[in-house]
């Protein structure tokens, strides 16, 4: 049975994201040229700029894909807890469990900030696992503390997970910075921030 077009479009999208996630991983995003990615996607390079504008937007994509596969491991894991407390830890665990999959750290963490920009990262991070983690903090401190404190907090947790994911990745004890995330995360809890000077 042959595939519709849009199953077509699909399949060659895919392909050209896998193969260009496995490039921009080995040899980084300014080593890396498009003829390759082509190549490696078994597409034509005019099939390449149908689907993405340059290797910037290709490169968001992979982005893009990464982030997401990342948001489905910690939502699945902290839908299961009991507690705002244990979705959070348990959210913690699973974003250290998905960021261990190769590759991902240098992609997420350490290329593309340079090559897409803070602005462009941080639209992706909240479609994604920042959205968790925003819901987990407000459900966390529940009443005693305003959006704003809410969106200083994720945001400072949210850069504590990631530097905790660069340094597991440098070969840190991912036990001694899982723990010090859940006391960052109780300390959340116990001493909710205050407005006054």
């Amino acid at each position: 049975m042959s595939r519709t077009n849009k199953e077509r479009t699909e399949a060659t999208r895919a392909a050209l994201i896998a193969a260009a996630r496995t490039l921009f991983t080995d040899k980084g995003y300014a080593d890396t040229a498009t003829p390759d990615i082509v190549s490696a996607a078994g597409v034509t390079r005019g099939a390449l700029y149908h689907h993405f504008e340059d290797k910037k937007a290709l490169f968001r994509a992979v982005v893009e894909h990464e982030a997401a596969q990342v948001a489905e491991t910690i939502e699945a894991r902290s839908a299961l807890a009991k507690s705002p407390r244990e979705a959070l830890l348990s959210g913690a665990s699973a974003y250290f469990d998905a960021m261990e999959v190769p590759g991902r750290t240098r992609l997420i963490l350490l290329d593309a900030p340079a090559v897409l920009g803070a602005e462009c990262l941080g639209a992706i991070d909240r479609e994604n696992a920042d959205k968790s983690l925003h819901e987990g903090v407000r459900a966390q401190l529940s009443s005693s503390a305003d959006r704003h404190q809410i969106q200083a907090i994720s945001n400072l947790l949210s850069a504590a997970f990631d530097r905790a994911a660069i340094a597991i990745e440098a070969g840190g004890d991912r036990k001694i910075y899982e723990a010090a995330i859940v006391m960052l995360i109780d300390g959340a809890r116990l001493q909710p921030p205050t407005t006054d000077g």
